[in-house]
């Protein structure tokens, strides 16, 4: 019998391997919840990548992140941070300063409005989270997280060399 990512591809044929059957779970499942996320940011004038942005900055306090640092902290890698801050920067979320010291080194920090936004979406994310996966128990929301760790774990490996 046909599994459900099968017959929702409308694919006769079963998968090559497990593997490849878990792969396009894995995309087609990131795809439905980054569709749905993307949506409700739209709302604030965000992306997700943005709203990452600004979650990594209020984190970092008043010190700030340099555009690297907040490259290497973001969930899903983007090849262009500095695109990213500049939409911020433009919005009034973000702003950037260069360090006395060094004046090759500019960190980006949250403004008062980036503040006031990301205290305003707190709330309303964490619902959107448990829409997406209020259908799991506590076990199984364990399970997936250690069982996607896992998946990631050689990758993570390969990528710190």
């Amino acid at each position: 019998m046909a599994g459900l990512l099968q017959r929702e591809l409308n694919k006769k044929l079963t998968f090559d391997i497990p593997e490849q059957e878990v792969f396009l779970n894995l995309l087609r499942t990131t795809s439905l919840f980054e569709n749905t996320a993307e949506r409700f940011f739209r709302e604030y004038g965000l992306s997700i990548a943005t709203y990452n942005v600004l979650r990594i900055l209020r984190g970092a306090g008043k010190d700030g992140k340099t555009c690297s640092q907040i490259g290497e902290d973001m969930v899903a890698r983007v090849p262009d941070v500095t695109r990213l801050v500049d939409r911020l920067e433009e919005s009034a979320m973000v702003k950037r300063t260069r360090e006395r010291d060094d004046r090759r080194v500019v960190r980006v920090t949250l403004t008062p409005n980036g503040l006031e936004l990301l205290t305003k979406l707190d709330e309303p994310v964490i619902e959107l989270h448990r829409q997406q996966l209020n259908h799991l128990t506590k076990e199984e929301l364990a399970d997936l997280t250690r069982l996607l760790e896992r998946a990631r774990d050689p990758m993570n490996a390969d990528s710190s060399k």
